[in-house]
């Protein structure tokens, strides 16, 4: 599903027009970006959470060149789903099994 498909199942669901339904989708996003690139985790019950993970310095190996390279210390962004989130998923793919 992408994300056109999305606003017009939003569209067609809510009977608000695609334009406006896009804008809001597109805020959305924009004000989470924002959020986690400032620190701030997201939280949104019985949807899941969006948070920052640290990832500690590390060596790494290039193996075409055999050299060794050391990645920073970096932040990266993870999305963990709520249990009903979890086991709705699970449930729908029990029934089309």
């Amino acid at each position: 599903m992408t994300k056109a498909d999305t606003v017009q199942k939003i569209a067609e669901k809510t009977g608000i027009r695609k334009e406006d339904v896009e804008k809001t989708l597109e805020s959305f996003f924009v004000t989470i970006k924002d959020s986690m690139s400032s620190g701030e985790n997201i939280y949104f019950r019985g949807f899941g959470s969006f948070t920052n993970k640290k990832r500690a310095a590390k060596t790494a190996r290039n193996i075409s060149q055999h050299t060794t390279i050391i990645v920073p210390a970096h932040t990266i962004p993870h999305f963990k789903p709520s249990d009903d989130f979890v086991t709705q998923i699970k449930e729908g793919s029990r029934q089309q099994a």
